[in-house]
């Protein structure tokens, strides 16, 4: 076998959003995850939103922007139509 080619196995600690730290052995000394075991909702039988990187609240703006250009539009209609039947 070839020698020097396999990556440097070494002690690793995952750490999760929640706080909760792993002991493992990886070719990576550190990972970040965003969920584990100990506050996952299939794991803990507690049903929560798991909002990775604001994507809940990003989508809620996108519709609240949207919602926000449809009255706009609409507005702007009726405002229209009301010049024409003058």
């Amino acid at each position: 076998m070839k020698t020097d080619i396999h990556p440097e196995y070494v002690e690793s600690t995952i750490r999760c959003a929640c706080g909760n730290e792993i002991k493992t052995r990886s070719t990576k000394p550190t990972m970040l995850i965003g969920i584990c075991n100990e506050c996952h909702p299939f794991y803990t039988g507690q049903q929560k939103f798991v909002d990775t990187a604001g994507r809940v609240d990003k989508f809620q703006q996108r519709m609240a922007k949207t919602k926000a250009a449809r009255e706009a539009a609409k507005t702007a209609a009726n405002k229209k139509r009301k010049k024409k039947s003058l």
